[in-house]
């Protein structure tokens, strides 16, 4: 058997996504998605972003204060979600967020020409192609779990939280990836999770 494809969770902030590759990552161990006993459990790559803004002392609040160092975080996040999946590269992996995200969070807060100038990079090639080649799940905004963990930078209301999701949407498209959108309305956790393993089921 060949290497499952990888598995990516992104969309807009509080939309469930860590608690749905949390949850993954207990299905997979559990229930032995893969039947294959020679292929190792998936590989978990968290949200890099935290770790990012915590090396370099960025906070939310410059996303939107400054337009160069709203940049450069994002550049750093590339850089660092390639390094991640660099990293693993032997093994299929589910991947808490993705290399689209800082490419969505520059057009919004810093503008469309710096964005696409980080598409030219080769971090974003890179990147590109994986997601091409793995399920790509986007966590619909509108649920009933927008909550502010002090860290991330929060949508000021419900309209340009779901703004964001359109975002994440659009980008992708233009950029050719498919993806599949797991509704806002199935907020059932063991839901959640069965939508994604069917997709990815479907797959390999």
């Amino acid at each position: 058997m060949t290497k499952p494809q990888n598995i990516y969770i992104i969309g807009a902030q509080s939309t469930g996504k860590t608690t749905l590759v949390a949850a993954l990552t207990t299905y997979v161990e559990q229930f032995h998605v893969v039947p294959d006993a020679t292929i190792a459990r998936p590989k978990i790559i968290s949200e890099v972003a935290r770790g990012v803004l915590q090396r370099h002392h960025y906070t939310a609040e410059d996303i939107v204060s400054s337009k160069t160092r709203a940049l450069e975080l994002q550049r750093l996040i590339l850089e660092a979600q390639c390094q991640a999946e660099e990293a693993a590269c032997d093994e299929w992996y589910i991947s808490d967020r993705s290399g689209l995200d800082p490419l969505v969070y520059a057009r919004k807060y810093v503008g469309v020409e710096e964005a696409l100038a980080l598409t030219q990079g080769l971090a974003w090639q890179h990147l590109q192609q994986k997601m091409k080649r793995g399920l790509v799940i986007v966590c619909e905004a509108g649920g009933e779990w927008l909550i502010d963990d002090g860290v991330r930078l929060m949508p000021k209301d419900r309209d340009a939280w779901l703004q964001m999701h359109a975002a994440f949407c659009e980008m992708l498209s233009e950029l050719d990836i498919e993806y599949h959108v797991l509704p806002a309305s199935i907020s059932s956790l063991a839901h959640r999770i069965e939508f994604v393993v069917t997709k990815w089921e479907g797959r390999n």
